[in-house]
């Protein structure tokens, strides 16, 4: 299974590399042009409502002319949104920017969807642990990397090397990534239209899925929108500290995803470790308010690594359970593009609450969320039994 994965892992790596070294920094990045705290909510939004036009729409067109093509028009124009990051001369020249990258790329969805083509059902798990620990790995270097060019060269410096290193996946998408489906197929010729994108909440075999995705991202990028601000706040971390606290994490959910996650996993299928994300992941939460000393911080951040490589590994090869064949990559680029629409109607909201009433009623909302999640999960674990899909006529 991993020689088949090899191209697409490699070529994930080197682009979460260059996507990495923007999470440290643009917090920083924002507030040097002036900006509130809310603004940092406000271009993070941006992106994921980009994202939200784009992700769904990337994964039906993979669905009918092919992940590869897909994959190439998303990676040239993430390359231009780079390079405009790297010339912003203002905070709306960063916005536009966030904006053509998030529309650019968004394409976990396709290569998400790419993965699965690769598969067979019962190894998706463990499939999407190594495309997560190929994620990881990026996060392990792209952030020491940004924090380095920073303080000795400034901000503009890390987007253009992301803008670079960018451009080189798209030379070895091009070069090295095989087509993982024929849009000539019968199947490809049945993939579902735009319009299917909304049907997706129709379809009782989906639909449960999407929701209780939408409740768990909605918590969770309420903590993306803060975590680097309370990190700030309570423990004195800046650019090059956060840095190095991403890396360190990154390599530690590397090692949980190639050793630990996949074989977890499977062993006891992807709902029940969806929720043992879950349940990890309000532990970490919840202790966030008392986090202003560096040994409850690691606690955090380990139960929050260990859930969120749970969730990474389970939770995608679950939505590919429940999606028929000629769909796949529709269903994934919708649970992408919930996303983004948490992304950007959460970051406004906890980084407003956190500027405005301080860290435990920003926290108490992504509590609430996550564990809205966990109930549901384990209603459906409990009492809605899925049909595995019909296969494609």
């Amino acid at each position: 299974m991993i020689l088949r994965l090899l191209p697409i892992l490699g070529i994930t790596f080197i682009d979460i590399f260059g996507f990495s070294m923007l999470l440290p920094l643009l917090p920083f990045f924002v507030k040097h042009f002036g900006a509130a705290d809310v603004v940092v909510g406000i271009v993070a939004a941006t992106y994921l409502l980009a994202q939200l036009i784009a992700g769904p729409l990337w994964g039906n067109l993979s669905d009918r002319v092919g992940r590869k093509a897909v994959l190439i028009v998303s990676q040239i124009g993430a390359t231009i949104g780079w390079t405009m990051l790297g010339f912003a001369p203002t905070i709306g020249w960063v916005i536009a920017a966030r904006a053509v990258e998030g529309l650019s790329g968004g394409n976990l969805g396709v290569t998400q969807a790419y993965v699965s083509d690769l598969v067979p059902p019962e190894q998706r798990g463990r499939a999407f642990a190594w495309l997560g620990a190929s994620f990881s790995m990026g996060f392990v270097f792209g952030p020491a990397l940004a924090g380095w060019l920073n303080a000795a060269y400034g901000f503009s410096t890390p987007f253009f090397v992301a803008a670079g290193l960018q451009a080189l996946t798209l030379l070895l998408t091009i070069v090295l990534l095989p087509e993982s489906r024929s849009g000539a197929t019968d199947e490809a010729k049945n993939a579902a239209t735009p319009h299917a994108i909304a049907e997706s909440f129709g379809d009782r075999r989906v639909a449960p899925v999407l929701w209780l995705r939408l409740v768990f991202v909605l918590g969770l990028y309420g903590w993306f929108g803060m975590m680097a601000l309370i990190l700030n706040r309570q423990l004195g971390w800046g650019a090059s500290d956060l840095a190095w606290v991403f890396t360190c994490f990154a390599l530690f959910q590397v090692v949980l995803q190639v050793f630990a996650v996949g074989r977890s996993v499977e062993r006891s299928g992807n709902r029940a470790a969806t929720n043992r994300g879950f349940a990890l992941l309000i532990a970490a939460f919840a202790l966030v308010p008392l986090a202003s000393h560096v040994g409850v911080a690691i606690v955090v951040l380990v139960l929050f690594g260990i859930g969120m490589s749970l969730v990474n590994a389970a939770f995608p090869a679950l939505a590919s359970e429940v999606a028929p064949d000629d769909r796949r990559g529709t269903v994934l680029g919708v649970v992408s593009g919930l996303d983004s629409l948490a992304g950007f109607l959460m970051p406004p909201l906890t980084t407003g609450v956190l500027g405005a009433f301080g860290v435990v009623p920003a926290d108490v909302i992504v509590v609430a969320l996550v564990a809205t999640a966990l109930v549901i999960g384990i209603a459906q674990a409990r009492g809605l039994h899925v049909p595995a899909p019909a296969p494609a006529e």
